[in-house]
């Protein structure tokens, strides 16, 4: 599956941001979707991910309570809306693809093999 990542900028500490992914070339309900990001110098770490059905959502406990992960297969779009932003949120986003019509999901990079270009969220303090 492509993957398509946009609505990263620059905001302040405390504001709002959403990403959007949008996916081609495959049965966009077959896959788990995730977003990650990989700030400068650092792994590349899980954000949150979400089921194929959109009933299962799991997050970083460094975003829980701030950020949102939704999804529109009718679209074939998911979506990381982002709120209470801190500096140390800083990082390029990517959205990732995981072929999987099941609801237990996992937050590993190595399980998923489709990933989106990157888009950059700086959070100034």
């Amino acid at each position: 599956v492509q993957l398509q990542a946009s609505g990263g900028g620059l905001v302040q500490a405390g504001g709002s941001l959403r990403l959007s992914c949008a996916a081609s070339g495959r049965t966009f309900s077959d896959y788990a979707m995730g977003w990650f990001r990989q700030a400068p110098g650092q792994e590349r770490e899980f954000v949150a991910i979400i089921s194929w059905s959109g009933g299962t959502t799991q997050y970083a406990d460094s975003v829980k309570g701030r950020f949102t992960i939704s999804r529109d297969n009718a679209k074939n779009t998911v979506s990381l809306q982002m709120n209470s932003l801190k500096p140390e949120d800083t990082a390029v986003y990517y959205c990732a693809a995981r072929f999987s019509r099941s609801n237990t999901i996992v937050g590993a990079t190595r399980y998923y093999r489709d990933w989106g270009q990157g888009t950059q969220v700086t959070v100034s303090s």
